[in-house]
């Protein structure tokens, strides 16, 4: 995916990564996820793009953006223009590529699932089509013995011999374990790296699947960045979002990035279902997961258990109820529908509706919710039949609404067979 950077790319680049290529490094106040999230509502509202920063209405572009950054500020990291070309001559060197949230290559799993928790820019190397076609996430502690490592790369093997994507965070111990076991039984691996990707993309173990489009190394760091806690713990969301199951191998009791990851996985984003490793000799950290919610892992012997346990594990997912989750109409006491506000300033109908003067009628209310559930369930494509089995409704139901959905651009209609994805909008591209 050697591909010349786009201009939305090149202006991201610079408003938020620290273009890493020596000890000297200037250090300059980057944007936050946060602060480039809010200029992004800001360059929608004005019906910018970040492109238009450095392009030839890059002083109007950046007046409006320096009222709430400051100019001073701007235009230090938007003149770091020698730096980026040094970057990316080093990194095009090594077979490294760059996509951004406003680049059609950007994989489809991470906007749909993260929105705006997705990294501002991925830096990667192998093959980029891996990204999007889901796969078993495995993760567990770095420190482990050798009899949990022989386990986890059984693993491993299962998800290749089974022809699921392996994905992991590339650290030592269950992770490195994992990929190893998909790697030598000729499956396909993507590793989310919180730090050294140009130091992993180098390691000979990793040359020839990198070199066969067997491995794809990402992070949403530098490719030179040294680790991080925090990253550690954050890139935690992109593993789990590019994958259709998630298994738990090990995990220390209320700490590390492993219990963190899984916890937020369980109580909130619940991407996938979480399966932890269960037995005589797991730890207190298992034994807690599980009984926050997580599925026990059946230890399948073969490709066919393999692919039976993740199939009713994401069926009875899907199964779950969502109301509890969503604004429906049907309860005792009916929520308003929260009108959407990018730059978080109420509306009239806003106001209105918090005052109780004004209420959206039941049907808007429902609508609206299941326009939520299929824009986070809608990943991958499902047919009408699977829309109307997961929304608990008849197929008609689920004709009228999905027809309305694609009619209003929140889903894309696929043919050959007919199946409906969520779109990638306006709200996911900067």
């Amino acid at each position: 995916m050697n591909a010349p950077l786009t201009p939305n790319t090149q202006a991201i680049l610079l408003l938020t990564a620290p273009l890493i290529i020596g000890r000297s490094d200037e250090n300059t106040e980057l944007l936050t996820l946060g602060e480039y999230n809010r200029l992004g509502r800001l360059l929608r509202e004005k019906q910018k793009m970040p492109a238009d920063l450095i392009g030839p209405d890059a002083g109007e572009t950046t007046d409006i953006c320096a009222v709430v950054f400051g100019r001073e500020r701007l235009e230090t990291l938007l003149g770091r223009g020698f730096l980026l070309s040094q970057a990316v001559e080093r990194w095009n060197a090594r077979a490294r590529w760059v996509v951004s949230r406003a680049d059609a290559g950007y994989p489809r799993r991470l906007k749909t699932r993260l929105k705006e928790d997705a990294p501002p820019v991925l830096y990667g190397c192998g093959d980029a089509a891996l990204l999007d076609i889901g796969g078993l996430a495995v993760v567990g502690s770095r420190h482990v013995d050798e009899e949990l490592i022989s386990y986890t790369e059984n693993v491993g093997r299962l998800a290749a011999e089974a022809g699921r994507t392996l994905i992991s965070g590339a650290a030592k111990g269950i992770d490195r374990a994992a990929m190893n076991g998909a790697l030598q039984a000729g499956g396909a691996v993507v590793g989310v790296m919180s730090d050294s990707l140009e130091r992993g993309a180098l390691a000979r173990d990793n040359r020839e699947p990198l070199m066969n489009k067997k491995l794809a190394l990402i992070s949403p760091y530098d490719p030179a960045a040294g680790f991080n806690v925090g990253n550690a713990m954050q890139r935690n969301k992109a593993i789990y979002a590019l994958a259709d199951a998630a298994l738990v191998v090990n995990s220390d009791f209320e700490k590390g990035g492993t219990w963190a990851g899984a916890i937020e996985q369980l109580e909130r984003l619940r991407f996938v279902p979480v399966f932890v490793r269960n037995g005589a000799n797991v730890g207190k950290g298992n034994a807690a997961l599980l009984q926050r919610g997580a599925l026990i892992w059946p230890d399948p012997l073969s490709r066919t258990e393999f692919c039976e346990a993740l199939s009713e594990a994401a069926a009875a997912v899907a199964a779950e109820p969502k109301q509890e989750t969503l604004p429906f109409a049907l309860r005792d006491q009916p929520l308003l529908y929260e009108i959407k506000n990018p730059g978080n300033t109420p509306t009239a109908l806003q106001d209105e509706a918090k005052s109780g003067e004004t209420k959206l009628p039941a049907s808007q209310l429902l609508f609206g919710s299941v326009r939520n559930i299929l824009r986070d369930e809608l990943v991958e494509p499902k047919t009408e039949a699977e829309v109307a089995e997961l929304l608990d409704v008849s197929i008609s139901q689920a004709k009228e609404w999905l027809k309305k959905l694609v009619a209003d651009g929140e889903l894309e209609k696929l043919a050959r067979p007919v199946r409906y994805r969520a779109a990638a909008t306006g709200e996911d591209l900067l």
